[in-house]
């Protein structure tokens, strides 16, 4: 009796030692910079080890491990479609091996537009440009954002595969991925498994920290700009902050009333068929009203005043 409580307690304890594995840390990952947000990814069961506790921080990471990355991070799936047939990896990846186990995580990859080279092999290295570029599609996969219109100036920009600059762009204006004290990116060079799961995981925080664009809004901060053509006109610009330059502007119609010139415009919606890049841009309208009247905005909710209104004393010869 002895000898079989004995046993069921190691049993037991051996039960409770396998299970907790997968959560206990990383036993290589002590003096990693990244330390902190592979072991939130792990016990998130994003991330896994290479060989037992070890994660292998300076280690390369495969296209392999990289997509599955990617797809277990931002939990990408294919629930929402129907298939006529079951879909199998070799259907778009001809170097790749159906019913392996990164066969899945391909093929939803494949559904979710991360836009994986057709001939990639699974044990292919990525590069860092290669990873920053599946990373920002998984990312706007999850929804649109605005990012600010700038271009971040890289010194080994010769270097950077055209296709992937944008993608590499957004990542750093938004300081998921970032440059060396030379501002070097080196998009060439194989990313570590360690600045992958940086990434991944500043990645999966911008998610959830940035708010979507709705599918449609109004231009907001609408300003006036008056310049004089002769002594008889003047040329009025509206101009405001779109979150892509899909958007537009147009006058629908002027009001002549008590000295004013009531200007309405109208908010022109992108053109839903069609990409547009995710920047901030300003757009306008223009029209020309009689130098008699003032030009104000129709609504006093655009955010206009006549305090607003900048006009400008250069006058074009008539």
């Amino acid at each position: 009796m002895k000898m079989k409580t004995v046993l069921l307690l190691a049993v037991s304890m051996l039960l409770v030692f396998t299970l907790g594995q997968s959560v206990f840390a990383f036993s290589d990952t002590g003096k990693d910079p990244n330390k902190s947000k592979i072991e939130a990814l792990q016990k998130q069961g994003v991330i896994k080890g290479e060989k037992g506790d070890k994660f292998n921080s300076n280690g390369k990471l495969t296209y392999a491990a990289g997509i599955t990355l990617l797809v277990n991070g931002f939990n990408l799936n294919i629930d929402n479609i129907r298939f006529i047939k079951e879909p199998k990896v070799s259907d778009y990846y001809t170097n790749l091996k159906d019913n392996a186990w990164y066969s899945k995580a391909f093929i939803i990859a494949q559904y979710n537009g991360i836009d994986v080279p057709k001939n990639v092999k699974a044990d292919d290295v990525m590069t860092r440009e290669q990873f920053a570029h599946h990373l920002f599609k998984a990312i706007m996969k999850q929804g649109d954002y605005a990012f600010i219109e700038m271009f971040m100036t890289l010194n080994d920009e010769k270097d950077v595969n055209k296709d992937y600059m944008d993608s590499i762009q957004k990542l750093l204006i938004s300081k998921i991925a970032s440059l060396d004290k030379n501002n070097n990116f080196y998009p060439k060079k194989a990313i570590t498994r360690s600045d992958a799961a940086a990434w991944l995981y500043d990645g999966i925080q911008f998610v959830k920290d940035t708010t979507t664009i709705p599918a449609y809004q109004e231009i907001q901060d609408l300003k006036l700009t008056v310049t004089s053509v002769n002594k008889d006109i003047n040329q009025v610009t509206i101009s405001g902050q779109a979150p892509h330059p899909g958007y537009g502007l147009k006058v629908t119609s002027i009001n002549f009333v008590d000295g004013q010139a009531v200007i309405q415009v109208e908010t022109v919606q992108p053109d839903p068929d069609k990409m547009y890049p995710q920047v901030i841009t300003e757009v306008s309208a223009t029209t020309y009203v009689d130098a008699a009247y003032k030009p104000v905005l129709a609504s006093a909710e655009d955010g206009v005043s006549s305090s607003d209104i900048a006009v400008s004393s250069s006058a074009v010869a008539s």
